[in-house]
């Protein structure tokens, strides 16, 4: 299928912006209306978007009628309690679908890898019109903490960890990449996390941004990350075997945000 992207997220499936000023901006996150939804980790999502303005995170396609994600109703309370989040997803000017806030506790690099996952963003998305990606505004400040992406699971060799300070703009092709957070704590991690449409707007906001995919990992221990990758694949042939005395099969869970 041919689908319209942009060409640095073609090339490396990820895009670091500029770090947004947001010391001024109020902490717009903290008033928001959390629903428990368990992602990649012990997690809630505040939407600022959904498929017909509720309260509540599915997946579009699980509506009727069914969609891909694009056309996000905005929610009137949550605008109510978070202008400002609303105009930094909106500014690109690009189409967006879902748009939510997600507040994550503290977990482990162990647990990180554990919780891999890939989106499906473009289900049900139409051959001939944009791909869709994930912008992820880092709210609270997080330097010590990374978005870990792989092009595979279970090859180390393929990981790019990005740091998360206060104002990291990071727009990823979610559904390339097996990706989820580390986050070292104390706190809980917010992040807000918009599903844009590709295109000449997305494109164009990129290049003002100062967009750029050159980027260097901070370094971990390479035992480090063979012991982290050696524990999950025990918890997932765990993981198997119990559900099989159960009669069941193990597929990957679908997570909608991270």
């Amino acid at each position: 299928m041919s689908y319209i992207k942009s060409a640095l997220l073609e090339d490396k499936g990820y895009v670091i912006l500029n770090r947004y000023e947001q010391a001024g901006d109020p902490p717009e996150w903290k008033n928001l209306e959390y629903v428990e939804w368990k992602s990649s980790g012990d997690t809630r999502f505040a939407p600022l978007t959904s498929a017909q303005g509720a309260i509540e995170v599915d997946g579009f396609w699980n509506h009727t009628p069914p969609r891909t994600d694009k056309d996000g109703v905005w929610i009137e309370s949550q605008l109510a309690q978070a202008p400002t989040l609303a105009r930094r997803a909106q500014e690109p000017g690009a189409n967006v679908g879902r748009c939510r806030v997600i507040e994550l506790q503290p977990n482990s690099y162990e647990d990180t890898l554990y919780n891999l996952h890939q989106d499906d963003n473009n289900r049900l998305n139409p051959d001939g019109t944009g791909w869709i990606v994930r912008g992820f505004f880092n709210l609270s400040d997080d330097p010590d903490s990374y978005l870990v992406l792989r092009e595979d699971r279970f090859d180390a060799d393929t990981e790019v960890r990005i740091p998360l300070p206060a104002g990291a703009r990071i727009i990823v092709d979610t559904q390339r990449f097996w990706h989820a957070i580390w986050q070292k704590g104390p706190e809980p991690r917010y992040c807000l996390i918009t599903s844009w449409e590709s295109g000449p707007e997305l494109d164009a906001y990129i290049a003002a941004n100062g967009g750029s995919n050159e980027h260097e990992n901070p370094p971990l221990e390479p035992q480090f990350i063979y012991d982290a990758q050696a524990a999950v694949h025990r918890r997932l042939a765990e993981r198997s075997a119990n559900l099989a005395a159960q009669g069941r099969k193990y597929t990957d869970p679908e997570n909608t945000e991270d």
